[in-house]
């Protein structure tokens, strides 16, 4: 399949079947005083279903995210989804954005102005790129895989090819946070001539750090982080648990239920966000409903989760990467990775600790994140892009 140009467009009965969902839910009881504690709060997610029914305008929604240059074409039998923005500069080099989960494609919404027309806000007309930011397969509205093995390294394959084969780029940047900064790693890793720099907000769990006997060859930073990650997977780990041994039994009832589908991934954006318990300090309820949206109109819930059992079970080791990273650290994101590891397993050139955010990066401090980028890639630069 060559590029075709794509717009998002939800059928009226596809609509009229979630409002009626939303209609007619049975709850749940909750203890009295459990809050949060024990997973996402029923009044909470009353008063969104509230909003939700009553309030929020999809097709609004629908309008704006259909601003964006999106496209889909076929890479190695998988329709790839992708917003392909071109940058307002001299010189914009192109860079790929890779999301991760419960996130979307719109992790990077914000972000897209900020890095194609730095001029326009606030920054320097030397500094823009052209932005591609695909829907990872399973997700929104790329392809469903149909076999095993979509795993972090076969996406990386899958965007080397988009980039260099579809797009036309002989070298490029890339970031990513999540599942997108494993994607990211990889191609890194794998296809260092094609990459100019990458750029992380995370590395994801370390579990070579968690099981490593050597404690006294450890920093004192890499000790706390051993014993912290397994008291983190303990306590909010579940979601990666079932993921990636039974995403298939999760799916029919996330499948199902757009209540149930809304509470998996709420419960996600309020523990991962710089928000202090109040979701709406980082994201207004569109965003949040936007975003689930996507999963709940492409049926996608189930597909997406797969990724995690692909990751547990096929996914190769990873070694260091030589090509030129740039890391910037969210304080109130999961996990923040020991310095001392990142120095040894990436070619960290730019380390920077953030004042405020959380996982969802781009989506909770769009503007420091654009200039964090701008500025890692702006020693990179070349005339010849492509």
């Amino acid at each position: 399949m060559s590029i075709q140009s794509f717009n998002i467009q939800v059928s009226d009965e596809l609509l009229d079947d979630l409002k009626y969902r939303l209609e007619h839910v049975r709850w749940p009881d909750q203890l009295e005083g459990s809050a949060w504690e024990r997973g996402t709060d029923l009044d909470y997610l009353q008063s969104l279903l509230s909003y939700w029914r009553e309030q929020f305008d999809w097709r609004a929604q629908e309008t704006e995210l259909n601003r964006f240059s999106q496209f889909r074409c076929n890479v190695d039998g998988i329709d790839i989804h992708f917003v392909h923005e071109r940058g307002n500069g001299p010189g914009a080099i192109p860079i790929i954005l890779t999301h991760g989960w419960p996130d979307s494609y719109i992790r990077y919404q914000k972000i897209i102005p900020l890095l194609t027309d730095p001029a326009h806000h606030g920054g320097d007309p030397e500094d823009s790129f052209d932005v591609i930011v695909p829907s990872l397969p399973g997700f929104g509205f790329s392809g469903h895989p149909k076999h095993s093995g979509v795993n972090n390294h076969y996406v990386s394959e899958l965007w080397a090819k988009l980039m260099t084969e579809k797009l036309g780029y002989n070298k490029f940047a890339a970031a990513g946070g999540d599942i997108g900064s494993g994607v990211t790693r990889y191609l890194a890793l794998n296809h260092p001539e094609l990459l100019i720099g990458i750029h992380l907000t995370d590395i994801g769990i370390i579990r070579n750090l968690m099981t490593s006997q050597d404690n006294e060859e450890l920093s004192e930073e890499e000790l706390q982080y051993k014993k912290s990650a397994p008291l983190w997977i303990s306590n909010e780990g579940g979601y990666m648990s079932i993921q990636s041994t039974k995403p298939q039994t999760l799916a029919y009832g996330l499948s199902d239920s757009p209540v149930g589908l809304a509470a998996w991934i709420i419960e996600k954006f309020r523990a991962w966000s710089d928000c202090n318990g109040d979701l709406q300090q980082s994201f207004s309820k569109d965003e949040l409903l936007t975003n689930i949206m996507i999963y709940w109109v492409t049926n996608t819930i189930g597909s997406s989760a797969r990724i995690y059992y692909e990751n547990t079970h096929s996914l190769p080791p990873m070694g260091r990467i030589d090509v030129p990273t740039g890391m910037a650290l969210f304080p109130a994101d999961i996990l923040l990775p020991p310095k001392e590891w990142a120095m040894r397993n990436l070619n960290i050139t730019r380390f920077t600790t953030m004042p405020s955010g959380g996982h969802f990066t781009a989506m909770e401090e769009p503007e420091f994140l654009a200039e964090e980028i701008r500025a890692f890639f702006r020693p990179y630069r070349t005339k010849n892009k492509r």
